[in-house]
């Protein structure tokens, strides 16, 4: 593919000797640019929904430090028994001899 577009290039350049520097997005075929294009627009959302992420996350996570109300939503979790209680010592044990975890590890 690269030696096609290489040859089509060459030969964009020969017939517009007059412009001796063209630009790459010139010598692909419509497809070929919306193909191009859509990718970009893709990567360029995925760029913008990361760093809007980022962006959420710190001002939550800044928003009010002395804010302890997500400990007392932990605690009624755990007393409703919805999840585990990590600092257990059974809780440990339990996930020590957790074979799919320990080969997650690579143990």
């Amino acid at each position: 593919m690269f030696k096609k577009l290489a040859k089509q290039l060459k030969q964009e350049r020969v017939q517009n000797s007059k412009f001796p520097m063209t630009m790459p997005i010139e010598s692909f075929s419509e497809k070929s640019k919306k193909i191009f294009l859509k990718s970009l627009s893709r990567h360029a959302l995925n760029l913008y929904e990361r760093k809007t992420d980022i962006n959420n996350f710190t001002k939550l996570a800044l928003s009010d430090p002395e804010n302890l109300s997500h400990e007392k939503l932990v605690q009624d979790l755990i007393d409703a028994g919805e999840i585990k209680d990590i600092t257990d010592e059974q809780s440990y044990f339990e996930l020590s001899e957790n074979k799919r975890f320990l080969e997650d590890l690579g143990l």
